[in-house]
C-alpha cells in the first residue's frame, strides 16, 4: 500500500492499519517530483494508493484503488475517515506473518546514485523498533511531535514511542515558528529532526525566547552536524542533543549516542556506540576486519539488516556479503567502541596519490566562523587526477575570501586536503529527504 501525505492523522491511521492488516507500506514523499514518484510506484505496484487529495498531482494515475487520506472539503471520494466510520467496532482479524515477510519497501539512494528498492522485513522493523525503544529508555510519558515528513526517518519512531505508552503530534506544515510552538505548547519530549530542519530552529527568533522544560530528546540523523552547530543547539535547547546512524538498509539504529554522551568534547564528531541489534565491524576491500582507529568500509549484521532489493539478486549479493552488510559508508571505530564516519567509499578523492574524505575537509571547514555550510567533492584534473573542490554556504552577514578558507584548511589538515577551488552558493542543492545532494552540487557547479 502506497501513502502520499503529509504529516496528518490520517497518514499515520493508514500507516498503522497498513502494518494492522499485513500489508506492505511504500511510502511515497510529496516533496519528490513526479517521474521519481511514477518510478517507486512502478517498481512496487501498490494496490492500494491513499494520498492528500493535494497531492494527487504528484503522481500519474494508476489502476490501484484510491483512498484519500486528507480530502478536500467538497470531496466525495472514499477517505480514510469514512473507512474507520465504516468500521467503528468491528474487531479486526488477526493477521499471522512470519518474520522474513516484506512490511516496509523504501527508496535508497542518499546524496549520490540512483534510488534502489529496499525491502525492510517485519524481523527488521521490529528489530529497528526494538533497538530505539532500548536504546533511547522511551516512556509512557513521552511527547514525540512528527514535524520531519513521516515517509522518512521520522516514520522509525512510530511504533517505539507507541509500545512505550507514548503518545504522537503531527504537525502537517512544519514551519520553524510553529515547531517552537509545538514544542512548547504539547510539552514535547521528543523530537527526530534531520539537521537543516535543526537549523532552521536555531535561526528563528522565538526559539531562543521559550523555555523547553520537557524536551529530552532531540535526535539528528541523516547527515553530520559541525561540532559548533550540535554545542550551538545544546545551547538553545538544552543538553538534550542525540544522535543515530543508519540506513534504509540498516534503519536508524545502527549506532547512537545519548546526551550525556554527545556532551563530551571527544564525542561530537561520532555517531555513538552500536545497539543492541546489530554488530558493527570495519573491513578492508578484501573482507579482512580492522583494528580500532584505522579507516576502512562500515559493515553490519544481525536482525536490523535489510532483506535485501527488490527484484535485484545481483546486488543483493553484492551488498550483502557473508551475512555482512556492506554500507558504503567508510569510517574507524575508536578504543572507546564509538563509531566516526570519514565519507561514502565512492566519494573518496584520490588527489595527487593521497586519498581525502570529504568528510575531513568538510567538519575542517564547518569550524571557520563564516562558513554555515559546505560540500566538499572531487573534479577530474590534469595535474592532481582529481582535485578537492568545495561548496560554501556562508553564514548570515559573514563575508570571507576563498583564499582564507582554503589557507584555513591548510592550516587545520594540510595543502593536499585543502580545496582548490571554493565555490560561494545562496544554498545547497537538496533531495526530498533535506539532504544535501553531493551529486546535484556538482551537477549545479559544472
Amino acid at each position: 500500500m502506497g501513502i502520499c501525505a503529509r504529516n496528518t492523522p490520517e497518514h499515520l491511521i493508514a500507516l498503522l492499519a497498513t502494518y494492522a492488516a499485513g500489508k506492505v507500506w511504500v511510502p511515497l514523499n510529496p516533496r519528490n517530483g513526479r517521474t521519481e514518484l511514477d518510478a517507486m510506484i512502478g517498481v512496487t505496484k501498490p494496490t492500494i494508493l491513499v494520498a492528500d487529495e493535494s497531492c494527487i498531482d504528484r503522481f500519474s494515475p494508476t489502476e490501484a484503488r484510491l483512498v484519500m487520506a486528507k480530502p478536500e472539503v467538497t470531496s466525495r471520494a472514499m477517505s480514510v475517515a469514512s473507512l474507520v466510520d465504516a468500521f467503528r467496532g468491528k474487531k479486526p482479524v488477526t493477521v499471522e506473518r512470519g518474520p522474513e515477510e516484506a512490511q516496509i519497501i523504501k527508496f535508497s539512494g542518499g546524496s549520490t546514485g540512483s534510488p534502489k528498492a529496499v525491502v525492510q522485513s517485519l524481523r527488521c522493523v521490529e528489530a529497528q523498533a526494538r533497538g530505539l525503544l532500548e536504546f533511547f529508555d522511551f516512556n509512557a510519558a513521552d511527547a514525540n511531535l512528527i514535524a520531519a515528513p513521516l515517509t522518512h526517518g521520522t516514520s522509525c519512531f512510530v511504533l517505539p514511542i507507541l509500545a512505550a505508552g507514548g503518545r504522537h503530534v503531527l504537525l502537517e506544515d512544519p514551519k520553524p515558528r510553529a515547531i517552537v510552538e509545538q514544542l512548547h505548547d504539547h510539552a514535547i519530549s521528543t523530537l527526530y529532526a534531520p539537521p537543516t530542519m535543526i537549523y532552521s530552529l536555531l535561526g528563528e527568533s522565538s526559539t531562543r525566547h521559550r523555555p523547553f522544560p520537557s524536551l529530552r530528546h532531540l535526535i539528528y540523523s541523516a547527515a553530520p552536524m559541525s561540532p559548533a552547530r550540535i554545542r550551538e543547539a545544546q545551547r538553545v535547547f538544552g543538553p538534550v542533543v542525540e544522535t543515530a546512524y543508519g540506513q534504509v538498509e540498516a534503519p536508524q539504529i545502527i549506532t547512537a549516542m545519548r546526551a550525556d554522551e554527545l556532551v563530551r568534547e571527544e564525542n561530537l564528531e561520532s555517531v555513538g556506540r552500536q545497539s543492541s541489534v546489530v554488530t558493527v565491524a570495519i573491513m578492508t576491500s578484501d573482507g579482512a576486519e580492522l583494528p580500532a582507529g584505522e579507516v576502512g568500509e562500515i559493515v553490519v549484521q544481525g536482525p536490523l539488516v535489510m532483506s535485501g532489493y527488490l527484484d535485484r539478486p545481483e546486488l543483493t549479493a553484492q551488498t550483502i556479503v557473508d551475512g555482512w552488510l556492506h554500507t558504503g559508508d567508510l569510517g574507524y571505530i575508536d578504543e572507546r567502541g564509538y563509531l566516526f564516519i570519514r565519507g561514502r567509499l565512492r566519494e573518496v578523492i584520490n588527489s595527487g596519490g593521497f586519498k581525502v574524505f570529504p568528510a575531513d575537509v568538510e567538519s575542517t571547514l564547518a569550524r571557520h566562523p563564516a562558513v554555515a555550510e559546505c560540500c566538499v567533492f572531487g573534479v577530474e584534473d590534469a595535474k592532481w587526477g582529481e582535485a578537492v573542490h568545495a561548496a560554501v554556504r556562508l553564514a548570515p552577514g559573514a563575508h570571507v575570501e576563498a583564499s582564507e578558507l582554503i589557507d584555513f584548511v591548510k592550516r587545520e589538515l594540510d595543502s593536499v586536503k585543502a580545496p582548490k577551488r571554493i565555490y560561494f552558493l545562496s544554498e545547497l542543492p537538496r533531495n526530498a529527504a533535506g539532504k544535501v545532494s553531493r551529486g546535484a552540487v556538482k551537477a549545479l557547479i559544472a
